[in-house]
């Protein structure tokens, strides 16, 4: 089991909270729990309501959409993260190609800890806003 410091060490490694203060992830490493899939176990599920982010640890997964895979993601990267932010179907599926360790954030959870500290709600938009600004520009480019 992970140390709250732990999990904020972990926390500052993802691209979507880098924006965020310490002290501002020790808040949102309290809410987060460990959940464990075993290969081939899904996380998540094309057009499924997503309530829930998570925080991969140790493992691997493989990212599906329409059944075609679009992404192997590891340790230190996040999926489901759109999901904490509205309540659309998921855009793919999700699922371990080896055993994963994972911390989970649910939507209501972190509804809760943005509503009380904008320092974190900032944080997150300016980090989907780079990544907005970086797809725009990469399809505005001759060629691309």
């Amino acid at each position: 089991m992970l140390s709250t410091v732990e999990k904020v060490l972990l926390l500052k490694r993802m691209e979507l909270f880098k924006q965020i203060p310490g002290v501002e992830l020790a808040r949102i490493a309290q809410i987060t729990r460990e959940v464990v899939f075993a290969a081939g176990d899904a996380l998540m599920t094309e057009g499924d309501i997503g309530d829930a982010a998570y925080l991969i640890v140790e493992g691997e997964v493989v990212v599906q959409a329409g059944g075609v895979p679009v992404a192997n993601l590891g340790k230190d990267q996040c999926v489901g993260e759109m999901a904490i932010l509205d309540s659309e179907p998921r855009s793919a599926t999700v699922v371990a190609s080896s055993a994963v360790r994972a911390l989970v954030i649910e939507r209501e959870d972190f509804y809760d800890i943005l509503h009380e500290r904008a320092e974190i709600s900032l944080g997150i938009i300016q980090v989907l806003t780079r990544r907005l600004r970086a797809e725009l520009k990469k399809h505005s480019a001759p060629g691309g």
